[in-house]
């Protein structure tokens, strides 16, 4: 085999392969031998009449398309090697020549990866990223926790008010005709929560357990579906019952009840420690995003369509596995929202174009500041991985571990360490 590069630029390569005589005809061969048995050939049993017969009763060049086949993915890899090309897409072969006697010679051309102009990524000046935790927060993440702890008892002798739960039935008319989609049996309603329509949970406070009442709202502009949109509507609703929650008292006892600690000024410090910790995360995550992204908009870089593309089927598949999560399928998706895959392509395509370009930039640092995944690094991601999941024999956990894994494992280790080098190099004003 022998390979050409006859151009690269734009993004764009073409290059020749050129195959010899002996290295096709050895193709010919696995070809014959891999579809002899499909030939019925009279005075030979199927799949035992010799090649030169098969020829000679369906043409000489019987084989040759298969055994391009056979041999084309060995060429095409060994020419992207040899010529060190990086296609990003699924390249275009043509037949150059193809005469008896002579080597075969494939023209291919390819999107390959494109060069990255890196900005001055050492010294990066962002905002500093700063959050406080005040008294306030605190307090608010006790009320939820108070929240979270509350007993449903029921309220079905007095009038409903903001905060109580309803189970109701509910019947929904537009223009005097049910429509569909608009009727529930036993719904929970928590007042307050407006999960409803605008305007529909206000209207049943006051009421009582057995009350019938019609409750009059106008669909949103936005409303997902296409008919009610801008409509006005009226439910019947009948409630059936009325509960509210009981908060439990915020002292000593009920400090010992959710947690480990004895009193209540224990279990809020406790609190506050954990908010600290987390506000410190989320300052240390949004400081190195606005670094990163400071120097991925400094980089330049001309990304092929086929990059975006590939991206965006990418963000597809793990929008639809979020969605699964959820009960829900992409079709159902796109049906409650009435929207198009071409819309919902349309909307993931600057976050494809974004995603593409900080990989390639990151690829661009790696290789300008030689950062790698040593086995050490490896050695030790692992050991914390497998402390984990509770895995004592490190090795049997690395030995099973698939080639993707330790791959994306490595391309982990490798980003960190470029992040980490972009925030020791950064300047915060």
């Amino acid at each position: 085999m022998d390979f050409t590069l006859k151009n690269k630029e734009n993004n764009k390569a073409s290059f020749n392969i050129e195959l010899t005589k002996e290295e096709f005809e050895k193709a010919v061969q696995k070809a014959y031998l891999k579809n002899r048995s499909k030939f019925n050939i009279p005075g030979f049993r199927k799949g035992k009449a010799p090649r030169k017969i098969i020829e000679m009763n369906y043409g000489e060049g019987i084989f040759y398309e298969d055994a391009l086949n056979i041999i084309l993915p060995e060429a095409y890899e060994n020419a992207v090697d040899s010529l060190e090309l990086e296609p990003v897409d699924t390249p275009e072969v043509d037949i150059e020549q193809f005469e008896k006697g002579k080597p075969v010679i494939l023209n291919v051309e390819v999107t390959i990866k494109p060069e990255v102009k890196l900005g001055n990524y050492k010294s990066i000046e962002v905002e500093k990223v700063e959050y406080n935790v005040t008294d306030e927060d605190v307090e608010r993440e006790l009320k939820a926790i108070q929240e979270k702890n509350a007993r449903i008892i029921d309220a079905s002798d007095r009038e409903t008010k903001e905060g109580d739960i309803l189970t109701i039935d509910f019947k929904g008319f537009v223009d005097g005709e049910q429509f569909e989609g608009g009727t529930a049996e036993g719904q929970r309603l928590e007042i307050g929560s407006n999960t409803f329509i605008p305007g529909f949970e206000e209207q049943l406070i006051g009421k009582k357990k057995g009350d019938k009442v019609d409750v009059k709202v106008t669909f949103p502009e936005d409303y997902f579906e296409e008919g009610l949109k801008g409509k006005e509507a009226t439910f019947e609703v009948v409630i059936h019952e009325v509960k509210e929650k009981e908060l439990p008292v915020l002292d000593d006892e009920f400090a010992k009840d959710v947690s480990e600690f004895d009193t209540l000024e224990e279990y809020k410090n406790n609190i506050r420690e954990r908010l600290e910790k987390e506000a410190k995360e989320k300052e240390k995550v949004e400081f190195e995003n606005k670094i990163v992204d400071k120097v991925v908009e400094d980089s330049e870089v001309d990304i092929p369509e086929a990059m975006i593309e590939h991206q965006i089927e990418h963000e597809l598949k793990d929008f639809d596995y979020r969605l699964s999560l959820q009960g829900l399928g992409l079709d159902q998706y796109l049906q409650l929202t009435n929207s198009k895959l071409e819309d919902l392509k349309e909307q993931l395509k600057p976050i494809a174009e974004k995603k593409v370009k900080t990989d390639l930039v990151f690829e661009a640092i790696s290789k300008e500041e030689k950062i790698e995944a040593t086995e050490g690094d490896i050695d030790k991601e692992l050991e914390k991985i497998a402390k984990e999941y509770n895995q004592e024999d490190v090795d049997k956990f690395k030995a099973n571990m698939k080639k993707g894994d330790l791959s994306f494992l490595e391309a982990g280790i490798i980003r960190d360490k470029i992040i980490d080098l972009l925030v020791n190099n950064a300047k915060t004003i």
